[in-house]
């Protein structure tokens, strides 16, 4: 699983990267899709949040600081949990907002209503 994680245990992945990095990045894209900002701002507010989580990985598990490899990692797995969190809140947002043009199809989706009284 070395792929994935450089650390001894696949628990310190899990939780450093996943449930509290992942946390962070999936409430940065709710706080952007709120501000009705675009999805590419996701992208780009994802950087510095993957650079922190790695030094987090150096400095509390003697990770490596500066690999590539590892930072890409860090970065896609935080880009997913803020881009589900961009989708969920946008979604919302349409539905609510704009009740009367369209509905929810999924978390994630919604569609236009049609002929509905």
């Amino acid at each position: 699983m070395g792929i994935l994680y450089e650390e001894s245990s696949f628990g310190v992945f899990l939780l450093l990267t996943c449930i509290i990095g992942g946390g962070t990045a999936f409430m940065s894209g709710r706080a952007v899709a709120l501000t009705w900002k675009p999805i590419w701002q996701v992208a780009l507010y994802m950087v510095p949040l993957a650079a922190a989580v790695r030094f987090f990985h150096f400095a509390l598990f003697e990770g490596t600081l500066l690999t590539l490899h590892y930072y890409l990692v860090d970065y896609g797995v935080l880009l997913a949990a803020a881009l589900v969190g961009f989708r969920m809140t946008r979604t919302t947002q349409m539905v609510t907002q704009y009740r009367w043009l369209y509905r929810r199809t999924s978390p994630f989706t919604w569609a236009e209503r049609g002929g509905e009284a």
